[in-house]
């Protein structure tokens, strides 16, 4: 009956992905007498002798990974442990860069605001939706325009129309104080672009 050694299973740990977790009992640190064995692609096997269990880990090159020690008996899977840190670390790295791009601009707009300052403030808020950016929109209420909240509404709907393709409303049009705010938000399928390349140059026509 096979039972993995310190130093055998030492190695093999580095070899596929790094040192292995203190928290994690992996092959021969799992010390109880049997264990709910789960295969590699999630199938039960069973309640199985920790000999046997370690023996399948063995002949199909695979750990045994304690994925439940609470449990009675604790819960077992078939795993390479060192592909599943390195791939939990990858996930957990990408999650972070992604919440770091996640920047919120603000673009503030008055009610009765003139068709060219809408284009350019439009244009603004398309640049950052596209650069994958979230966007608050204001709309400033002064005087009189506060008895006419439905200018402003009006036109945070417009604006969420004219950019649907960048993004979407993540946060309905509401009044706060003197302002109604909306947040937009970057499609997830839109890739922040970069600087913009140059129109390539057409030929003349004959």
């Amino acid at each position: 009956m096979w039972a993995p050694g310190r130093n055998e299973n030492r190695k093999h740990s580095s070899d596929q992905g790094g040192p292995i977790s203190s928290e994690t009992r992996i092959n021969d640190r799992i010390r109880v007498p049997e264990v709910r064995l789960v295969g590699p692609a999630g199938e039960q096997v069973g309640i199985v002798r920790i000999e046997d269990a370690l023996r399948l880990a063995q002949e199909n090159d695979l750990d045994l990974v304690e994925v439940a020690p609470q449990a009675r008996p604790p819960v077992c899977k078939l795993m390479d442990f060192g592909k599943f840190k390195y791939e939990s670390a990858q996930k957990a790295r990408e999650s972070r860069r992604n919440q770091q791009l996640t920047v919120i601009k603000e673009q503030k707009l008055r009610p009765k605001i003139d068709q060219h300052d809408y284009e350019t403030k439009k244009g603004h808020v398309s640049r950052f939706l596209a650069a994958g950016n979230k966007v608050k929109v204001t709309i400033m209420f002064r005087g009189r325009e506060q008895s006419r909240p439905e200018l402003g509404y009006r036109l945070l709907q417009k604006l969420a129309e004219d950019v649907t393709e960048l993004g979407f409303v993540e946060s309905s049009a509401k009044q706060d104080g003197r302002n109604m705010i909306m947040v937009l938000a970057p499609h997830k399928n839109v890739k922040p672009k970069a600087k913009a390349e140059p129109a390539p140059e057409q030929a003349p026509e004959a």
